[in-house]
C-alpha cells in the first residue's frame, strides 16, 4: 500500500497551517497515497503560551482538524494527523497534544493524548517544559485500519519502549514530532531504527523542519523505517511531501526471522 507524509515549518497562524495540510493532503492523494501522515503541532507551533492560548479550541470547534477531515473526504484518503493542541474536556486542567486518526470519509476514528511530555534543558541554552503547557495522556492506541493495525505515538514518546511494547500487534507505528535539532542529530535515526526492529512494525515518522516563527528550530528528516530496520525514506530538511510503498508482508517477514516477540519473557525487576 502506498502511503504519503508531509515534512513542513509550520508557523503561528492556524489559517496557513490548515490550507499547507490541505495542499498537501490533495497532492499526495493523486500520488496514490492511500494513508497521509503529518507531523506534531500540524496546524500551529508555537511555545509563546500567552499568544497560543487564546487561540486554542476543542476537537469540535478546531478550524485545522474541520479542514483537514474535509480534505480526507474529499480526496477519499485516510490521515493521521500527526497532533494538534487542543482544548480539554470540560473539568480538565491543561490542553492535550493530541494525535488523531481521520477515515477516507472525514470521521474521527482514533485520538492519542500525548503521554510522556517533554521536560528538558537541551544544547544551546535551550529550555523545554512541555508540562507546564499540556496534560499528559495515560493510555495507549491501536487503531483499526484497513491495512492491519496503527499505533499512535507522538515524538518524546519515542524513548520509551514500553510504549511501543504495548503496540506490538501494530503493522505501522506513527511517530508525528517536532525534535530539536541537537536531539534529532544525535539520536533520531537510531531511536526510529530501533523502536521497528524491536517490534517488527513499520514506523512512519513526519516531522517538522528548519527555523519556525516562534524561533525554534526542528530537526527534519522524516523517516520511513521497515521492520528490519531499514530506512525507506528520509526527507532530508527541505519542507515537502513524499509517497512510499509499503510491502505489509515484511511485517510477517521480520517477525519470522528474529521471533522476539514470541520469545520475550516476564520477569521479576531488579
Amino acid at each position: 500500500m502506498r502511503i504519503g507524509v508531509l515534512q513542513t515549518t509550520t508557523g503561528i497562524d492556524a489559517a496557513a497551517g490548515a490550507s499547507a495540510l490541505v495542499e498537501g493532503i490533495a497532492h499526495l492523494a493523486g500520488e496514490g497515497a492511500k494513508l497521509v501522515f503529518t507531523p506534531e503541532m500540524s496546524g500551529v507551533l508555537d511555545r509563546d503560551r500567552k499568544r497560543m492560548t487564546p487561540n486554542l479550541r476543542t476537537e469540535a470547534d478546531d478550524p485545522v482538524l474541520a479542514a483537514v477531515r474535509e480534505a480526507a473526504r474529499a480526496h477519499g484518503v485516510w490521515v493521521q494527523l500527526g497532533s494538534l493542541a487542543l482544548l480539554p474536556e470540560p473539568g480538565a486542567p491543561l490542553p492535550v497534544n493530541r494525535a488523531l486518526l481521520i477515515d477516507d470519509g472525514g470521521a474521527v476514528v482514533a485520538r492519542y493524548d500525548k503521554i510522556h511530555l517533554f521536560d528538558a534543558e537541551v544544547a544551546g541554552g535551550e529550555s523545554y517544559r512541555e508540562s507546564a503547557g499540556y496534560a499528559p495522556g495515560d493510555r495507549a492506541v491501536l487503531a483499526e485500519t484497513p491495512w492491519g493495525r496503527l499505533g499512535l505515538t507522538v515524538c518524546y514518546d519515542v524513548r520509551f519502549a514500553a510504549l511501543y511494547a504495548a503496540l506490538v500487534e501494530a503493522t505501522i507505528i506513527a511517530v508525528p514530532a517536532a525534535f530539536t535539532r541537537p536531539t534529532g542529530a544525535a539520536h533520531w535515526h537510531v531511536l526510529l531504527r530501533a523502536r521497528a526492529i524491536e517490534t517488527g512494525c513499520f514506523v512512519v515518522a513526519a516531522a517538522q523542519t528548519g527555523t519556525h516563527e516562534d524561533g525554534r528550530s526542528t530537526y527534519g528528516h522524516s523517516l520511513v523505517v521497515a521492520p528490519w530496520g531499514e530506512i525507506l525514506l528520509d526527507m532530508g530538511e527541505a519542507t515537502g511531501a513524499a509517497t512510499v510503498d509499503l510491502d505489509l508482508d515484511a511485517v510477517a517477514a521480520a517477525r519470522a526471522r528474529v521471533p522476539g516477540l514470541r520469545n520475550a519473557r516476564a520477569f521479576a525487576p531488579a
